[in-house]
């Protein structure tokens, strides 16, 4: 049995200021390995959207590869065609330039504004950047050439092929007038 008096005893100064000391380096442990975890496990998934996004980059790139290799060997095939046309004497027919596209500047500025921003490097950022800045030109172009087919082919489409040449002749050793005009301005 234990008697009354160390029972009614009060924990020294010394001794109380111990476990006050103890109580809160076990609670700074505990919140500083909180922060850590949170900062671990925020780091972790900040890694996995850079691997999403990048690796949406990456599909997102082949996709447009492969349809322009396709694009690319149709419009050559075309224009072999034309110019074979062309090589016989022959004046083809021409129809309308139409150019279409679903692509849009403010997907990558809305991406980059939710936090791809902070995720990317500055290689990677800076790729992107060149890159949209040969689609903004290319797009440009193509609405030249949409333009210029707009207001040179389409309104005369019910016209002779003669109306299109330079000049009435029997081969077609000049360009036509539209060809010329295009490939001037291009």
């Amino acid at each position: 049995m234990v008697p009354v008096a160390v029972i009614n005893q009060k924990p020294s100064l010394l001794s109380r200021i111990g476990r006050w000391t103890t109580e809160l380096l076990l609670v700074f442990v505990g919140v500083y390995g909180a922060f850590w975890l949170n900062s671990y496990q925020q780091h972790r998934q900040d890694a996995e959207r850079r691997d999403q996004i990048l690796a949406s980059l990456g599909e997102q790139l082949r996709e447009g590869i492969k349809s322009g290799k396709i694009n690319r060997a149709k419009q050559e095939q075309e224009a072999a065609e034309f110019r074979r046309a062309l090589d016989a004497g022959e004046m083809p027919p021409l129809k309308a330039f139409v150019f279409t596209t679903d692509y849009s500047p403010t997907d990558w500025a809305t991406m980059l504004q939710s936090g791809g921003v902070q995720l990317l490097d500055v290689q990677t950022l800076m790729a992107v950047r060149n890159d949209e800045s040969v689609i903004r030109w290319g797009l440009s172009r193509m609405a030249w050439y949409q333009k210029l087919s707009d207001e040179l082919i389409v309104p005369n489409l019910d016209q002779d092929i003669s109306f299109f040449m330079t000049q009435p002749r029997a081969s077609c050793e000049n360009d036509s007038r539209f060809i010329r005009k295009l490939w001037i301005q291009g």
